[in-house]
């Protein structure tokens, strides 16, 4: 999915992926085949809005109720990762993709307005995926304030549309 190339929409199998994450371990969309999960791209770790927005997922009751996985994703490298999941006492993990390609391959990179200059970089964007691997809704230009709410609103909204939800 680079430029030019159409976004995916909801209903498409979301592409599997393998990335580090602070603690080491590979993870896999695969690996949580069957549950909700959340994937969100920020673009750095302990700064304001990635911390607002990382806190708020922690924090979040309706996504614990949900059983969603969490997942964040960002070009910072595993020790920055492990530093902002201590300070903050993130409870999800944390993947490493420090040369972008998977966060371009989704569009979650790229160029993007910054104070009111155009740069490259990680935009914040989430993509949640239901429990058969497929995308159920993504936010393309996440505002923090109220998001994680609006997650685990979409994950009930996806539940009333599945037999034996």
């Amino acid at each position: 999915m680079t430029s030019g190339t159409p976004r995916l929409q909801p209903g498409e199998p979301f592409p599997d992926f393998a990335l580090p994450g602070a603690e080491g371990q590979t993870h896999r969309l695969s690996d949580y085949a069957g549950r909700y999960v959340v994937l969100y791209a920020y673009p750095k770790d302990d700064t304001p809005g990635c911390t607002k927005e990382a806190c708020d997922f922690r924090d979040s009751a309706l996504l614990k109720s949900h059983g969603a996985v969490i997942l964040g994703v960002s070009r910072d490298d595993a020790e920055s990762h492990q530093a902002f999941a201590e300070k903050y006492s993130l409870p999800f993990p944390l993947l490493t993709d420090p040369d972008a390609d998977f966060l371009k391959s989704i569009g979650a990179y790229g160029p993007k307005n910054l104070y009111g200059k155009i740069v490259e970089g990680v935009k914040r964007q989430t993509f949640l995926i239901g429990p058969d691997g497929r995308l159920v809704k993504s936010w393309l230009a996440v505002s923090v304030d109220g998001h994680a709410d609006a997650v685990a609103a979409a994950i009930d909204a996806d539940r009333k549309t599945r037999p034996n939800a």
